[in-house]
């Protein structure tokens, strides 16, 4: 990740409102949640929702799709681990820092992975 992106990043998050939204979409993936449930659980107006959305998707750390009447938005993971690897690229003198990825690591436990079926 280049340093103006992660800037932009990091400024979409700068802000309580932008910040609660995504952590709310990152805890709501991977189904994502509709505007107007985003907006009611933070108690704030729809159309002030909309433009924090709007700061958040500008960044990439959000996408949106439409589901019938509602705009359903989903945090962008790929953007976040990005980010994320980028903050600590160079923890512990760039050689990586295993207490840290540990730490990291055990927030989210490993996603299920189905092998293929042998066959006899």
């Amino acid at each position: 990740m280049e340093i103006e992106i992660a800037i932009g990043c990091l400024a979409a998050l700068s802000q309580q409102t932008r910040l609660d939204a995504f952590r709310q979409l990152v805890r709501a993936e991977p189904r994502g949640l509709p505007a107007g449930d985003l907006a009611r659980s933070l108690s704030v107006p729809q159309n002030t929702l909309s433009a924090h959305l709007n700061v958040l998707s500008h960044a990439k750390l959000v996408t949106s799709a439409r589901s019938g009447r509602s705009v359903v938005y989903r945090a962008d993971l790929t953007r976040l681990n990005a980010l994320v690897r980028f903050l600590v690229e160079d923890c512990c003198g760039g050689v990586g820092c295993a207490p840290l990825v540990a730490d990291l690591a055990s927030c989210c436990p490993p996603l299920e992975t189905t092998s293929p079926k042998e066959t006899p």
